[in-house]
């Protein structure tokens, strides 16, 4: 059995604001890839087995491709995806930080409790080798998240 990562997240807006923001470009502009990092969308097709490739640049002018391939869209429950670091083209490529990252990830988003938004993210590598590990890359983005949805009033 290899391990899998679980991070839950509460957040004070209401759950289809946060499936928004997950699966709108124009949302995922202010809040996705590390703080201070530049992040442009090359592909976004949110439906079963459309592609979302997009770039993310380090202050210092690294840049890191990653594509997500969804399985499922459920809004505003559930979205059930494929991620991995990848050329620009969209090749899966190895992580550009840790060797034993998985070459593959699936996650799943649900959402809902209590008039607050439940996000549980339960990230799990695919195919993976005894090397490979899931680790806790959501933690500061989930940050950025907060802090977003709090700038965007909704009723």
């Amino acid at each position: 059995m290899f391990p899998k990562t679980e991070i839950t997240r509460s957040f004070n807006a209401p759950r289809e604001l946060v499936f928004k923001a997950f699966t709108e470009s124009e949302h995922l502009q202010n809040w996705w890839c590390p703080k201070g990092w530049a992040f442009d969308i090359s592909k976004f097709e949110l439906r079963q087995e459309g592609v979302f490739h997009y770039s993310q640049t380090s202050p210092d002018g690294n840049v890191m491709w990653v594509k997500f391939v969804y399985h499922e869209v459920n809004a505003p429950d559930k979205l059930v995806y494929t991620s991995f670091f990848s050329d620009e083209m969209g090749n899966i490529v190895l992580a550009p930080f840790n060797d034993n990252w998985p070459l593959e990830s699936q996650y799943f988003y649900i959402h809902e409790h209590g008039g607050k938004t439940i996000l549980t993210v339960i990230g799990a590598p695919v195919s993976p080798t005894e090397e490979e590990t899931v680790q806790e890359g959501f933690s500061g983005t989930f940050v950025q998240l907060a802090d977003y949805l709090s700038t965007i009033s909704y009723d």
